[in-house]
This record gives structure tokens, C-alpha cells and sequence, in this order.
């Protein structure tokens, strides 16, 4: 099972803290066994002065005297050495033997080994006659020291380990406190609620978080709203063909249509079902643009010869609803990367469009331009224009939308299925082009397409 935030935190904490209490006990071993030898050698030395500073040659030589001192500093579990002038050393056998190996010539201060023992030891001379006396202190005294310091330190450290750990468990609940409300909200949302928000405060990187599903919910809201609005407006577009289908097929069925009637009401059976058949089409080649399984057979195409051959198609459609086509493309070759089916089927539903909103008289353009941005990029746009009556400034933006431009004028002006200019949009973008609306200088819409010109791109490589 995965670990909780807390817990995490908490070990995080303590294995920092560990890792700090091991340093800090071996530093500070060393530091205590140098320190502990360097303190008691020193006060063993102070003491021995003390001592010298009291002694004479005859308190050496008095019995009495040396008794009295030896008594004093053996208290403290220090041995006493002892050698008068022109004498040998008295005192403990294995005292004298360390003394001796420091030597009691002169005043000296060491550490020295008898039979696998240390000892600290302090020599002092006395008088001119050649009398010493020694200090010796067995090192496991000062090794007992510094077990003492050591169990100081380690209750110390001991207590910051646990300390270490509370705070940890305290932090990790207040992180995780936020994170935990955002894991409510989003198994909110995972139901079906978008009404749910939560607070943005804490840390950056949880404030982030949680306003990010802030804008996931608002996100979700707003697709989901668009998603209601394209059902409505699909199945208005689907509510009328069918109505007409049923209602001549029936006419049809109880015999009401004969003869001449029958022709037509069969006649608008069929152009109502290519109606039908159009827009589930667009809605099948919609959905499969989004998903990974779409492909595009992209090649080198001469722009300009396919504008020609639309041309020549809707020379005839156009000139049936008395609008004149006019085209304006370059002589020489246009060629761009693309699908040549794809980008006829963008050009063809592009100038239906046009074509349904143009008034009788009016114009509808073809327009191929080559426009070079730089010494090695160059690219060709292809607007379809059109004399009809246009959008409002704050349609442009959206007419590449799902349903929007239905919804707005659907009972004002022939409208399509309100899919197609998404379709459209979602092709030349599958493609490597842009699309884009704005007004035109003939008072209706503008759609430009802009591909890089190929010839470009192989001279920039």
C-alpha cells in the first residue's frame, strides 16, 4: 500500500535527522576524547604546580609533609611519586614505573603505556638537590569522563530524533491537510458535481494544485455546456430532414402522392437523406480527427491548380443562384504539403458556405496569394470570400466552434450543420495550416487557409 504524506514526511525527517546524529556523535567523539585528555592533563598539571608551589627539598625529605599532599590529590584517585635528593623513587610500584618512563629529571607533562595501560603523568623537580615528585592519573578515569559526556549527548541527540519525528507527523498532516481536500474535489468532479472549488492557500506547489482543478472544474463546466448546446443544435439539423422524410414517405405509403406528386416527394426523400447522410458524415469525420487512428495522405499539391479545378465546379452552382464566381491565383505552380482529397473537401465546404449566405447579384472570390515573411519562408494563403452578410466582430473569434455560429443565426439565415466549419478548422490544422475568419472587401465573411510553400521549406533544410 502507499504511504501516506505524513508518514512520508515523518521518515524523510528522520532519516535526515539520523544521518545528522551519526555525523554529530562521531565528530563529537573525537571532539570529547581529545577534549576530556586536554582538560584533565591540564588540571593535573595546574595541581602539580599547586603542589610544587608547597613543597620544598625539606617537605620532600619530611615524611609528614609529602603524606599530607600525597592524601590530597589521592582523593581524587591520583597517585603520587615521590623521589628526594640523591634517592630512588618511592611511592606505587606501577606510579613509579610510569613516572620513571617520562622521566623525573625535569618537569614534563605526557601520556604513557604500563602493561597495557595508560596513564596521564606530571613530573615536577623540586629544589637544586636533584628532588621530584610525580603526579599519576590512570586514563581509564578520563575515559569514564567521557562515557559520561558521550550518554550526555547521545540523551541529547536522542531527544532531537524524537523532536525531529513530531514535527515531521505535524507537517506532513498540515501538507497533506490541503491536498486531501483536493483529492475530495476531484472524486467530486469524477461524479458529476463542476460546482466544487477548493481553497487556494498553502505552499506554491499546493496552491498550484489546487488551482489547477480550480480550472479543470471550469474547464469541464464549459465543454460540458458547449457539448449540450452542439446535441440541441444536431438534433434540430437532424429534426427537420427526418420530419420531411417521414412525412412524404407516408404521403407516399397511404397512396396521397401520385403520379407527378410521387416523383417529387420522392425527389425530396432523397435530397433530405444526402442531407442526413452529409451531416452524419461530418459528425463520423469529426470524431476521427480527435482520435489517433486518422490518417492523411500528405504529398506535394499545386494550390493553384486545385483552386482552378474548384473554380470550374462552382462556376456552374454559382451561376444557377446568379453569383458571380470570380478567381484570382497565380499563373506558376503553388505547391504546398498536404492531402489533396483533404484539402478539397476544406475549399468545397468552405465556398458551400459561402455560397448558401450570398445574395442574388453578389460576389463570391477565390483568392490565392504568395507572401514570403523572410529570405527562406514563404507561404500561400487561399481566402474564399463572400458578398453576403457577413458575421458580427465578436463571431470571428468563435465561427470555428462547434454549433456556435448555428445557434446565433439559425433563424435568421440558411445555416449549415454547424459542424462544418469545425471540421474544416480541424483538417487544415491535422494538415500543418492555419484557418482563420474576418470580415471581406466585398461586405460578407472571409476564410483564409495558409500553407508553407514546399519549395520553401526544402531550401530552409
Amino acid at each position: 500500500m502507499r504511504g501516506t504524506l505524513a508518514g512520508r514526511i515523518t521518515l524523510v525527517c528522520l532519516a535526515v535527522a539520523g544521518v545528522a546524529v551519526i555525523v554529530a556523535g562521531l565528530v563529537a567523539s573525537r571532539l570529547i576524547r581529545t577534549t576530556a585528555d586536554n582538560v584533565l592533563q591540564t588540571s593535573l598539571a595546574a595541581q602539580a604546580d599547586v603542589v610544587a608551589s608547597q613543597l620544598d627539598e625539606t617537605g620532600i625529605g619530611n615524611r609528614l609533609g609529602v603524606g599530607k599532599v600525597a592524601d590530597v590529590v589521592r582523593g581524587q584517585g591520583i597517585s603520587v611519586v615521590v623521589r628526594r635528593a640523591g634517592g630512588q623513587a618511592l611511592g606505587d610500584a606501577v606510579a613509579v614505573q610510569a613516572a620513571g618512563k617520562l622521566g623525573l629529571a625535569a618537569d614534563h607533562s605526557g601520556r604513557v603505556t604500563v602493561a597495557g595501560s595508560q596513564y596521564l603523568v606530571e613530573t615536577r623537580v623540586v629544589g637544586t638537590r636533584g628532588a621530584a615528585f610525580a603526579l599519576v592519573l590512570p586514563a581509564r578515569n578520563v575515559e569514564a569522563t567521557q562515557r559520561a559526556l558521550v550518554r550526555n549527548i547521545l540523551l541529547a541527540l536522542g531527544i532531537g530524533l524524537l523532536v525531529a519525528a513530531l514535527a515531521g507527523f505535524v507537517s506532513g498532516r498540515l501538507l497533506g491537510r490541503p491536498l486531501r481536500r483536493a483529492a475530495l474535489a476531484a472524486g467530486s468532479l469524477r461524479a458529476g458535481r463542476r460546482d466544487v472549488r477548493v481553497p487556494v492557500q498553502g505552499p506554491r506547489e499546493v496552491a498550484e494544485v489546487a488551482g489547477s482543478l480550480n480550472s479543470l472544474a471550469d474547464a469541464l463546466a464549459v465543454s460540458e455546456a458547449r457539448q449540450r448546446e452542439f446535441l440541441l443544435s444536431v438534433s434540430h439539423e437532424l429534426r427537420t430532414p427526418l420530419t420531411a422524410v417521414t412525412g412524404f414517405a407516408e404521403a407516399i405509403a397511404d397512396g396521397v402522392a401520385t403520379g407527378p406528386d410521387a416523383v417529387r416527394a420522392g425527389q425530396t426523400i432523397q435530397r433530405e437523406a444526402q442531407r442526413l447522410e452529409r451531416l452524419v458524415t461530418d459528425l463520423l469525420e469529426l470524431a476521427r480527427l480527435g482520435a489517433d487512428e486518422f490518417r492523411l495522405d500528405v504529398a506535394p499539391v499545386d494550390l493553384g491548380a486545385l483552386v482552378r479545378d474548384c473554380a470550374e465546379v462552382w462556376q456552374l452552382r454559382c451561376a444557377r443562384e446568379d453569383v458571380r464566381l470570380s478567381v484570382s491565383a497565380p499563373a506558376t505552380p503553388v505547391p504546398v504539403l498536404a492531402d489533396a482529397r483533404r484539402l478539397r473537401q476544406v475549399v468545397d465546404g468552405l465556398a458551400e458556405n459561402a455560397l448558401r449566405v450570398t445574395p442574388s447579384g453578389a460576389p463570391m472570390v477565390f483568392s490565392l496569394s504568395v507572401s514570403a515573411s523572410s529570405a527562406s519562408a514563404s507561404s500561400a494563403s487561399l481566402a474564399v470570400r463572400d458578398g453576403g452578410p457577413g458575421l458580427a466582430p465578436e463571431d470571428y473569434p468563435v465561427a470555428f466552434e462547434r454549433g456556435v455560429l448555428n445557434a446565433r443565426y439559425r433563424d435568421r439565415r440558411p445555416v449549415g450543420s454547424g459542424i462544418g466549419l469545425a471540421l474544416v478548422h480541424a483538417l487544415v490544422t491535422r494538415m500543418g495550416g492555419t484557418l482563420t475568419a474576418g470580415p471581406a472587401p466585398e461586405g460578407g465573411a472571409a476564410f483564409t487557409l495558409t500553407f508553407p510553400l514546399h519549395s520553401a521549406a526544402r531550401r530552409g533544410r
